[in-house]
């Protein structure tokens, strides 16, 4: 199946975190987007992998996405190497996506940082005719997304555009709340995280907001690029 849009997340939630609302959008928009974990986020401290993995179905089902798959790469100590940059491209090529979603380039968990770089690595790996991988016994063929963009995730930093996503906020909230054992619950005798707090939960709404009140709009989600934007004219742009 070729896909538009591919994300990718180093743990399940961290795209409807970082991108949801827009996942939403563009899937409403007829958008076809899948999303790819690279972990089980089996360190996490509250819940399972298995539970997690429940979770993120019933998370993929309420944005919409047409497919969703793990790498099962190991949580907090996956490296950037060629046995996981080979794993992603076979990804990559496997949907050829046009374009690519990934962590983003600086955040409060190390594997965002490590996840966004292995990610915008392999998208460039992907379009060499050299490397050769196979899926399934069949030799695959070069692929290199269009373009590669950063969401935003714990960290506030300046997004480089800003997507318009009214009317796609309480899908994101909802997605992220799929994951019952990972954020606010006021009955859970489980142990606090940063993640957890009722603050946090309201953070996913008032960012946005923050962002869309800048653009005269509602609600916003910002990504930052690896290369110039470009327009075909000036009135492309909100």
């Amino acid at each position: 199946m070729k896909l538009d849009i591919l994300a990718f997340g180093a743990h399940p939630d961290d795209v409807e975190l970082g991108c949801g609302a827009t996942i939403a959008k563009e899937v409403a928009l007829g958008k076809k987007v899948g999303i790819v974990d690279l972990t089980k986020g089996e360190l996490g401290t509250r819940g399972t992998e298995f539970t997690r993995k429940q979770e993120a179905a019933d998370a993929a089902k309420i944005l919409g996405v047409d497919i969703r798959e793990n790498l099962g790469f190991s949580d907090g100590f996956f490296t950037n190497d060629r046995e996981h940059q080979l794993e992603i491209i076979k990804m990559i090529r496997k949907y050829q996506p046009e374009i690519v979603l990934c962590n983003a380039i600086d955040d409060r968990h190390i594997d965002h940082g490590k996840g966004s770089k292995l990610v915008s690595d392999a998208c460039f790996l992907s379009g060499l005719i050299k490397i050769e991988t196979a899926l399934d016994k069949e030799k695959q063929a070069p692929w290199r997304p269009k373009l590669v963009y950063h969401y935003i995730q714990w960290k506030n930093i300046e997004p480089d555009f800003v997507v318009n996503v009214e009317g796609y906020i309480q899908q994101k909230v909802d997605s992220v709340m799929a994951y019952k054992t990972q954020f606010y619950d006021p009955n859970s005798d489980e142990p606090s995280t940063p993640i957890t707090s009722k603050n946090f939960l309201d953070s996913i709404t008032y960012r946005a907001q923050d962002l869309g009140r800048l653009i005269n709009k509602e609600y916003a989600e910002g990504f930052t690029v690896e290369r110039y934007l470009a327009v075909n004219s000036l009135d492309n742009l909100l």
